[in-house]
């Protein structure tokens, strides 16, 4: 895939050497635009040392502008004032806007990642809507200090490869749990589990890149949920149902992949004295993913089963009963003992289940989501 970074003149223009190089490592080319203003706030060798290629600063006999328009994306990062209302009323006075009039011509898919002072942002808001109606995409910039400053290079990647993917899921609303729950016993203690959340992030990375609406619903996690996702936070196992109560039928898939706890217990008001012994009485908790197909019968299920040192067939057995009792279309069994997977790993060993059997080797687990949401696609197109 082939990027065009169109680089302008904000003070955000110090990110896009990091942003360049991280598009490299996403396996992306890329080739840079920079305008004037940009020149002046980091020198274009930076980025031709960050991409491998030379940056083109102004047009010539070559007619860059029509050799790099119909890329697989450009992407405007970042995208002042200047740049979104010359190209909102189609002036072609630099190389950059001269560029993009030349790709929207192509229909190349844009994308613009606005960074500028917070009044100039509101004074442009005009320019902004009538450019997402002509289909350019803008990422919402991260409002602090009375600035609308440049997201994070993580998010800017996530939109790049959404753009540029293969897709499947284009206006459907994807729902993914992630992370344990929490049982409280006493205001500072509890129990919980020793789930990151790094397999509900993959899916969720996953399904945005495919084109979904994503919602994730999380529990105690150790990774950070990009901000281009809908973000939901709870606690309790509890919490976690009532939640999913109130929105589950708003979404078309649902990927059950938190660690919820199987027990609750009776939770005391003030903190429990540490000088005598303790017995403490574990309640069954709701199984919610047993409840998932009666709040949205139309909702495409996809359930996890971790087990503990057990055998294939077991874990298997158990994966198939669990998928019966919910009525999930797609199950993900895998045992959390195995050496280098599971609970906060970045790799996992994990065997899919439906109508067939496919056994998946330790893989990291963004290869993995890759491998299930082909599966959703494939089973609920």
């Amino acid at each position: 895939m082939a990027i065009v970074l169109c680089v302008t003149g904000s003070v955000a223009a110090v990110e896009t050497v990091k942003l360049a190089r991280e598009l490299k490592r996403k396996g992306f080319q890329v080739k840079c635009f920079m305008s004037d203003g940009a020149c002046d706030i980091i020198n274009p060798y930076a980025l031709e040392f960050a991409t491998g290629e030379a940056v083109i600063t102004k047009l010539t006999g070559e007619i860059e502008h029509v050799k790099y328009a119909d890329e697989d994306l450009i992407l405007v990062a970042p995208a002042t004032a200047n740049v979104i209302s010359k190209f909102a009323y189609k002036i072609a006075d630099n190389p950059i806007n001269t560029l993009l009039l030349t790709a929207s011509g192509y229909n190349t898919p844009i994308v613009f990642v606005p960074s500028m002072h917070q009044s100039m942002y509101r004074a442009v808001d005009e320019n902004v809507q009538k450019l997402k109606r002509e289909g350019v995409v803008f990422m919402e910039p991260k409002e602090e200090e009375n600035k609308a400053k440049f997201p994070s290079i993580d998010d800017i990647v996530l939109q790049a490869q959404k753009s540029t993917s293969k897709g499947g899921l284009e206006g459907k609303k994807v729902l993914i749990s992630a992370g344990g729950t929490y049982e409280e016993l006493d205001p500072i203690r509890g129990i919980t589990n020793r789930s990151s959340g790094k397999m509900g992030l993959e899916l969720a990375k996953e399904s945005f890149r495919r084109g979904a609406d994503v919602t994730m619903v999380t529990g105690r996690i150790d990774v950070d949920v990009p901000k281009v996702f809908n973000h939901i936070r709870v606690e309790s196992t509890q919490d976690m149902h009532d939640e999913l109560q109130k929105i589950l039928i708003d979404f078309d898939v649902f990927l059950s992949a938190a660690a919820v706890s199987d027990f609750t217990l009776k939770k005391q008001g003030s903190k429990i004295s540490s000088q005598n012994d303790l017995t403490i009485n574990l309640t069954p908790a709701t199984k919610i993913i047993n409840q998932i197909k009666e709040y949205n019968p139309e909702i495409f299920l996809v359930g996890f089963k971790a087990d503990y040192n057990v055998s294939e067939d077991e874990l298997i057995k158990s994966a198939k009963k669990r998928m019966k009792e919910s009525g999930a279309d797609l199950m993900v069994a895998n045992d959390v003992s195995e050496e280098g997977a599971g609970f906060g790993s970045h790799q996992n060993k994990v065997i899919l289940i439906d109508e067939e059997i496919r056994r998946v080797p330790l893989s990291t687990k963004e290869e993995i989501s890759v491998l299930i949401m082909d599966r959703v696609i494939e089973k609920s197109s």
